[in-house]
This record gives structure tokens, sequence and C-alpha cells, in this order.
């Protein structure tokens, strides 16, 4: 029987979709010496990212705070794009990160690592071979194509913090989908989408990449970030158009992920362009 309410379904309505469970989150992922020093769910809320940068700057928040949402009415991607899905149909939260040891040039790695770590994560929790759309996208396979699943979106918080949020789509059915081109964790037929499962696995994951990224001053090539982003990168190898600031369109070969984190293209023209924001489009081949 599906449990209701005078007022109309509850939250425990779709049975397939359970609520987390905090106390056993906190159980399994604060520890003494470890990166995360509190983590919390609340059931709505507009946007993790901006919650987490609020708590941060009034002092509410320590370095290892996750914050968690059951649903995002205004959660936000790159470009102020809106993110929405389905209540618990999905994963939607927010770290705060201060890497006091890693000069600030080298802060902008911070969404890559947390894509590696989300798609390692995902390998060990899920089964599901998640590759990484420059800068940070995640890709699944759905019928042989290739789909989103999730995004990374990295904010300022204050002089010496970072919130990253990250938004995944586990459970979301296909007439569920934003557009066409979304996909899940589910449609990607994972072997898991118990989200309990699955949030405790990429944090770690994620602890484990910051700190061996942070015990290396930050430096891509001494912590393997560079090498192991770019081998998991699917926009590498891929003829790309980069739509840059200004306006401008920058089409040709992606072929390197550089000591910043940048996306090198080679143009037709044989120039190599490094691309430190905007948007990448993968072209099909010809």
């Amino acid at each position: 029987m599906t449990p209701h309410n005078a007022s109309g379904p509850s939250r425990w309505s779709d049975l397939d979709r359970p609520p987390l469970n905090a106390t056993a989150l906190r159980r399994g992922l604060l520890h003494e010496g470890g990166l995360w020093t509190s983590v919390d769910v609340v059931q709505r809320t507009g946007s993790t990212n901006s919650d987490l940068v609020a708590r941060a700057a009034s002092g509410a928040a320590d370095e290892g705070a996750v914050l968690v949402a059951e649903e995002q009415t205004a959660g936000r991607g790159r470009l102020d794009r809106r993110w929405t899905a389905p209540p618990r149909s999905g994963l939607f939260f927010s770290v705060l990160l201060r890497p006091a040891e890693v000069p600030l040039e080298r802060w902008g790695w911070l969404p890559l690592l947390t894509g590696v770590a989300v798609a390692t994560g995902l390998s060990r929790a899920a089964g599901v071979d998640t590759a990484l759309k420059w800068p940070n996208d995640l890709l699944v396979t759905v019928g042989g194509e290739e789909r989103k699943a999730g995004g990374i979106l990295a904010e300022r918080a204050g002089e010496d913090g970072v919130v990253i949020g990250v938004g995944l789509n586990v459970s979301l059915r296909a007439d569920e989908l934003p557009v066409p081109q979304a996909g899940s964790l589910a449609l990607a037929d994972a072997v898991s989408t118990d989200r309990d499962t699955l949030l405790r696995s990429v944090l770690r994951s994620l602890e484990t990449w910051y700190d061996r990224w942070r015990s290396a001053g930050g430096d891509p090539v001494t912590s393997t970030l560079q090498e192991t982003y770019a081998a998991g990168c699917a926009t590498l190898g891929r003829q790309v158009r980069a739509e840059l600031p200004g306006d401008r369109a920058l089409l040709g070969e992606a072929v390197a992920i550089d000591g910043d984190g940048r996306l090198v293209i080679a143009t037709a023209e044989g120039a190599r362009e490094a691309v430190g924001a905007g948007d990448i489009v993968h072209l099909r081949p010809a």
C-alpha cells in the first residue's frame, strides 16, 4: 500500500525513491582526522551551493561541510543554466573546501578534481563508466549514445574557500528527462541506484583525491590529477566547437589538458589555443 495523507502525497509516496538516511551518512563519513566535518540533509532548497556559500560567509560552516538536498528548486549549472529534477531522483549536494596549502592559481583544478572523484566513486558503487566532458559535465552511455547525467559547479566562498556543487541524475526515467540529451545512472544500467551508497562512495573518493592534490601543493602532475583527468576525458581527441566569451567560436581538435586545467584546441590552420572558459560542443564525425 502506498502511504498517503489528506493533504496529498507524502514524501514516502514514491517507494522507488526512499529518502536519504542522514544518520547513516554521518556515521559512514565523519571520523577523526577526516575531511568531512558535517553532513546535513534538507528536504528542499533553492540551491545547495548558494546555501553553503551563505553559511561559509556567516562563519556557520567549516571546511568539510556537506549539504545535501532531496530536491533543488533553483539548482544552477555553468552559465546560469537551470538544473531541476523530481524529488529524491538524484544526488544534489555541495561541499566547502579551504585548500590553504595550494596556491590560488591552482584552484581552477578543483572542478576537474571533483569530476575525477565522482567518476571514480560511481565506477565503484554503481558499476557505471562515467566519462568527463571538459570542464565539468558527467557523461554516461545510454543506448550507445553519450548523455549528460550530471554537472559540477564551483564558486568562491570568501577569500579562502570554494564551494563545489554536484548534481547527478540517479533514478530519472526516460519520461522525466528535462531534455532528450540527458541521461541518468538508471538509464545507463547502473548495478545500484541506492543514493546513500553512491553518495558515500563519491565523497570518500573526493576526500582521497583532495588530500592527494593538497599534499602535492596542488601540483596536477605530482598528484597524478592531470593524467587521470585526461584519461577519462571524452572531449580529448574529438572535433569540438568552443563557444567563448565575446561571442567568439573556435573550431578544432581537443588535443590536451594543460598544466592549468585548460583545454588545448588545435585548429585546422595549425594553431593551438588553450581555452580556460567557455562552452564546449562535441561535434559528430563528418
